[in-house]
C-alpha cells in the first residue's frame, strides 16, 4: 500500500511539472538539448579576448561593460570564422561582461583583464 501510494506521489507530481512546462511554452521533450556555449581566452587577459563558438554575422552589436554596469566599449564588427578578437589594452584591470548580438544570437559571457 505504500509503494502504491509512493508511486501516485510521483506520478502526480510528474504530471503537475509536465503541465507547467506546458504552460510555460517549455517542450520537456527538449529541455535536455544543451546550448553551444562560447569559448573566451586568455583569461584573464591583457591585450585581446577572443571568442570562439559565435555565429558567423555581417552585422553584430558587441558592447564590454564593467561589473557596475558602465559601458566602456561599444563597437559593431562582423563576426567571421565564428570567432572574435577583441583589443582591451585600453581597460583597467578588473571584469567585464561582454554581449554580442546579431540577428543569429545573442551572447552574455564574462572575462578579467589584468
Amino acid at each position: 500500500m505504500k509503494k502504491l501510494l509512493l508511486l501516485t506521489v510521483l506520478l502526480l507530481g510528474l504530471q503537475t511539472i509536465s503541465a507547467q512546462n506546458k504552460d510555460n511554452g517549455v517542450n520537456p521533450a527538449t529541455q535536455d538539448i544543451k546550448t553551444e556555449k562560447v569559448k573566451v581566452f586568455p583569461n584573464p587577459a591583457t591585450n585581446v579576448v577572443n571568442v570562439l563558438g559565435l555565429s558567423n554575422s555581417l552585422k553584430a552589436d558587441i558592447i564590454v561593460s564593467d561589473i557596475y554596469g558602465n559601458i566602456v566599449l561599444q563597437h559593431q564588427w562582423q563576426i567571421k570564422n565564428q570567432a572574435l578578437n577583441l583589443p582591451i589594452s585600453n581597460l583597467e584591470p578588473g571584469i567585464y561582461m561582454i554581449s554580442i548580438r546579431s540577428q543569429e544570437q545573442h551572447i552574455k559571457t564574462k572575462f578579467y583583464k589584468n
